[in-house]
């Protein structure tokens, strides 16, 4: 028996043509699923992590989220070929099956588990903050023991016990955790600490996932139209009060400069505004339930795509001009900085809206993973029970509750800190093999009904990539390889992508292959580089306990690998 198992599934079974599973109800338009990728996208990254992005790198981070938009739309590209020509959940569990085969497939799904239910732990207790600001503003508080994790409270404590030894006078929020900390109850010994609200909304949008698409679809379109309406509100207010000098802060050279911390800066919010867009492929998990996948889940992913970007372009430029980046490193920067200039109550509004916003998010993500172990189950990589269809609401039942219980347990009890890092970098390694699976597609005849990327040789293009990263990068790829025995982790990875770069153009012109899909895959692996150490070290440990329970279950039940009929090529 073969350790691993590389065959792939051929496209004429992934085609949802006449597959033997249940069918799912389609009910989605193309507005529909524009729809869910702006509920997927604009939602805690443009709430929160946006303001330490900017903090980070100053007015030049509007030009990280163009770098971030560019690799992601050539990732959306690939995604669309795929969902053209595999219209099947899955996502990118299903096109690794068709273009590298069972092992990369399985990877690949265990990958997009951080991206999916680990991200939506935090997107959770980010709800959770939001709702507790917004009871505040009503007059009503929840206890402190009960609207905060135990981990996240240790945090807290331990985060005020430094900045009181540093000589720091303790605020009002820092007394608040303090006194209820200490008044939180015992249990064996430990302070019961547990964050209910952020449990109810997960048990909640669980709920609505459970009954069905069509209920799911409605109030997510009602959620994105209400909190689209409330960042048209901000930009259009917010730039009455521009300050065109905050755009150009004095920089490290101590001159004006729109990239006052230099490009390092803005790369250092790699991770934060990566996780941003973290969610687009969401859309192609629900290509069973669309009217026609084909023509409409590339346009959903392109539309909701380029929607995201123009707002997240100007939300950073308002943000940035209206007071300056260096007070932005807060957990509610739009709020913050409408309150800075004294208008308080768009900053209810907002804080409103953010709660609407991760609510959003959350359905988009309860709906996405247990698609995932759906197909996975139909595969036999999984229990045959998360392939399971509701008889009634004809979605993945038993799969949901699963994602339900795996997100909604933890909520209760773990930090906030849990954040990018290992959600952008599982997400990230999705995007490169997705990119890199369409040059594995066969070639088809171009049908009015299918989308395909359209073909940019890469002799012509990826020799001009190399020279330009070659000539910026030359004094940072000469003092690493001068120095390599002293080199950080970091520069390490910098000097495997130089590498990874070269040959990848060298094979790709020799060979004329389309150069979108390698700008996608080389864009993407750039970014992974600039994501710190200690996220690799979780995405490696997580890769290894996935590949321990393929070895152990997958592989031993995998339903392709018992089928003798003709089903892989």
């Amino acid at each position: 028996m073969k350790l691993l198992d590389f065959r792939k599934k051929s496209i004429s079974t992934s085609d949802g043509a006449d597959d033997g599973h249940e069918k799912m109800n389609r009910t989605l338009s193309v507005f529909d699923l524009t729809l869910m990728g702006v509920a997927a996208v604009i939602g805690a990254g443009i709430f929160s992590t946006i303001g330490v992005a900017s903090f980070n790198g100053g007015p030049g981070v509007s030009v990280l989220f163009i770098i971030i938009a560019i690799t992601c739309g050539f990732s959306a590209l690939c995604y669309a070929e795929f969902a053209s020509r595999v219209p099947q959940s899955g996502s990118a569990y299903t096109y690794a099956y068709v273009s590298f085969g069972e092992v990369f497939a399985w990877i690949i799904g265990w990958a997009l588990i951080l991206e999916y239910a680990i991200g939506n732990i935090v997107v959770a207790i980010s709800w959770s903050g939001y709702f507790n600001n917004l009871l505040k503003g009503v007059g009503l508080e929840l206890p402190y023991w009960l609207s905060t994790g135990y981990f996240a409270g240790l945090e807290d404590v331990e985060s005020i016990t430094k900045h009181v030894a540093s000589g720091e006078v303790l605020t009002s929020q820092m007394t608040y955790v303090l006194n209820g900390f200490k008044e939180a109850p015992d249990l064996f010994g430990h302070k019961l600490l547990i964050n209910v609200p952020a449990f109810l909304i997960v048990v909640l949008i669980t709920w609505v996932a459970y009954i069905g698409m069509q209920e799911s679809k409605k109030v997510s379109n009602a959620m994105v139209i209400l909190k689209m309406l409330v960042i048209a509100l901000v930009i259009g207010v917010g730039f009455f009060y521009i300050d065109t000098n905050n755009w150009l802060p004095i920089g490290q050279n101590g001159t004006p400069s729109f990239f006052p911390n230099g490009m390092g800066g803005v790369l250092m919010g790699v991770s934060a505004v990566f996780f941003a867009y973290i969610g687009f492929d969401a859309i192609s998990t629900t290509a069973e339930e669309c009217k026609n996948p084909q023509r409409d889940l590339p346009r959903g992913m392109l539309y909701a795509l380029l929607i995201c970007t123009v707002l997240y372009i100007l939300i950073s430029l308002v943000l940035t001009g209206m007071v300056s980046y260096k007070e932005l490193k807060v957990d509610d920067p739009l709020a913050y900085v409408f309150e800075a200039v004294g208008q308080n109550w768009i900053g209810y509004i907002i804080s409103v809206s953010a709660v609407i916003a991760t609510t959003s998010v959350l359905l988009v993500f309860q709906l996405g993973q247990p698609r995932i172990w759906m197909s996975m189950g139909r595969d036999g990589l999984l229990p045959k029970r998360f392939a399971t269809l509701h008889p009634k609401y004809k979605t993945p039942s038993y799969s949901t509750i699963v994602t339900g219980i795996l997100v909604g347990i933890p909520t209760l009890f773990m930090p906030s800190s849990l954040v990018t890092d290992l959600t952008s970098i599982g997400t990230l390694f999705a995007f490169v093999l997705v990119c890199l699976g369409v040059l594995a597609l066969p070639k088809i005849k171009k049908e009015a009904s299918k989308y395909s990327i359209p073909y940019v040789n890469s002799r012509f293009v990826l020799p001009i990539i190399v020279a330009v990263f070659l000539y910026v990068t030359w004094d940072r790829l000469k003092g690493s390889v001068l120095n390599i025995e002293n080199e950080n982790f970091h520069e390490v990875l910098f000097l495997l992508f130089t590498g990874t770069l070269i040959t990848f153009s060298i094979f790709a012109s020799i060979r004329k292959f389309n150069a979108i899909p390698i700008l996608g895959a080389l864009s993407c692996l750039y970014l992974m580089i600039e994501i710190p150490a200690l996220g690799w070290f979780g995405f490696f440990t997580w890769m290894a306990i996935g590949i321990i329970i393929y070895l152990s279950y997958g592989i031993k039940y995998s339903k392709y690998k018992k089928n003798k009929r003709n089903d892989f090529t």
